[in-house]
């Protein structure tokens, strides 16, 4: 069974990057009917914070990245956290020493800075130099443990699925800490430990970790474990091709939910950014499940483009059920401090809004003019459009409108258009006139969806007012 992990560590929020290395890892594994494994690899104990996880956990959640085992989910291989596994770690370290892979170094880091200083002055390597490499006997002293590298001008080689077979020299790698001197492990030693106990079959993470691939195989080596085969993704990339930071934008997952995008738009726009299939832009998560494969990732670099995100947006606020939308909507215009719960009246601002909107915070906004007690006038709106010309007929609409007992919005195209037959006038000469009457502005909603959502008590209201 395919077997795959999302590993993040717990030190700010979910990135775009790390989701969608997760996507992928989530897809491939529903794919194939496998397993997709979320582990917090929370060993770097002055940066991981539990509000990290919470936003990690959260940020997948939004995505709909359900794991399989887990934080809150369990599994055959609990805990999840790498933090409470220390134990485990401690016990293979040691087991290396025993079988002669490993080997404690009691090198104070005061003492190895110095060493590097000095080999860096000489123009010599600033590798560990293997000083405790050969100590037979334990001291009692603090000590951490390294990794033996073989001596030898052999290679390390690896299976990548996306770059082909990648060989290194052994000579190359220094003998590496895998167990520091506080117990904690380090990040090469705790992710083989936990990928081989916990059956992992491939390993989708980012290309910035090849260069920590070589050390991996060997510890699997040393261990006796199976090797995994790998997938390293390459990087994504803002607009001007460096990697992707804060000066392109967004980059954090949670700040696009907050900011009104949908997860749908999220998942789709993360998916097309190193993966295709053919020509086609929009896919739902079902046609992503069955149509995903490894073969059809790119090698290279992938340009994130918030353009293309906010239309793929866009185009899911104009296609799901208005009653989804409608859901998000009343979270963002809680956070206006507006609270609404008539669910028939938010789908109809959603049918209303949801061509002129490119993310929810902005309908949201757009929304606020069907909850104002009083019309907020843009400025020279009033004086423009309400003239002593026109009041006379806006009073003819109130007149008329006090016994029209039908105000959907089909019924209310109707009315108008007899009306502005009987009155000889085309509808342009009342549209704006009746826009600012209804909402201040002489740009919003549709005339007729203001006036369905409104009601016939609130729409004559707004018009006398107005006159």
């Amino acid at each position: 069974m395919v077997r795959v992990r999302f590993a993040p560590s717990p030190t700010g929020y979910l990135h775009i990057g790390g989701a969608r290395t997760a996507l992928f890892n989530y897809l491939f594994a529903r794919n194939q009917g496998g397993k997709f494994i979320l582990r917090i690899e929370d060993t770097d104990q002055a940066r991981s914070t539990e509000e990290s996880v919470g936003a990690i956990l959260t940020s997948m959640k939004w995505l709909g990245m359900d794991w399989d085992e887990g934080p809150e989910t369990g599994g055959p291989f609990e805990p999840y956290f790498q933090s409470q596994r220390l134990h485990i770690y401690r016990q293979y370290a040691e087991l290396l020493i025993d079988k002669g892979f490993a080997y404690r170094c009691y090198c104070t880091a005061e003492e190895l800075e110095k060493k590097r200083e000095e080999n860096q002055k000489k123009g010599l390597p600033t590798r560990y130099d293997r000083k405790c490499r050969d100590i037979k006997e334990k001291k009692d002293l603090p000590y951490a443990i390294r990794f033996r590298v073989p001596d030898g001008s052999g290679n390390v080689e690896f299976e990548d699925l996306l770059h082909d077979r990648i060989s290194v020299a052994i000579s190359e790698i220094e003998d590496f800490v895998i167990l520091k001197s506080d117990g904690f492990p380090t990040y090469n030693f705790s992710c083989v430990v936990d990928d081989a106990l916990m059956q992992i079959t491939h390993i989708i993470r980012g290309d910035d970790h090849i260069n920590n691939t070589p050390k991996q195989v060997l510890l699997y080596n040393a261990l006796d474990m199976p090797v995994p085969l790998f997938v390293h993704l390459p990087m994504i990339l803002g607009s001007d091709k460096t990697r992707l930071s804060k000066r392109h934008g967004a980059t954090s997952v949670g700040v696009y939910e907050e900011m009104g995008y949908l997860p749908e738009a999220m998942v789709n726009y993360l998916v097309r950014l190193g993966w295709s299939y053919g020509d086609q832009e929009i896919f739902s998560k079902q046609e992503l499940i069955e149509k995903f494969s490894l073969k059809n990732l790119g090698r290279s670099s992938a340009v994130f483009n918030p353009e293309k995100l906010l239309w793929l947006n866009q185009h899911y606020i104009k296609s799901l059920p208005a009653a989804d939308i409608a859901g998000i909507l009343k979270k963002f215009l809680a956070k206006r401090n507006i609270e609404c719960n008539d669910g028939t009246k938010l789908e109809k601002i959603v049918l209303s809004l949801r061509e002129r909107s490119k993310t929810i915070d902005e309908m949201a906004g757009k929304s606020l003019v069907f909850f104002e007690k009083d019309v907020v006038f843009e400025e020279g709106a009033r004086e423009k459009f309400i003239t002593d010309d026109i009041k006379p007929v806006l009073s003819d609409i109130v007149s008329e409108l006090k016994n029209h007992t039908d105000f959907s919005l089909a019924a209310l195209e109707q009315f108008f258009k007899e009306f502005v037959e009987k009155k000889g006038i085309k509808f342009k000469i009342i549209a704006q006139p009746l826009r600012v009457a209804l909402c201040g502005k002489t740009v919003g909603p549709g005339i007729f969806e203001m006036l369905e959502i409104f009601g016939k008590e609130e729409s004559i209201r707004r018009i006398s007012a107005v006159i």
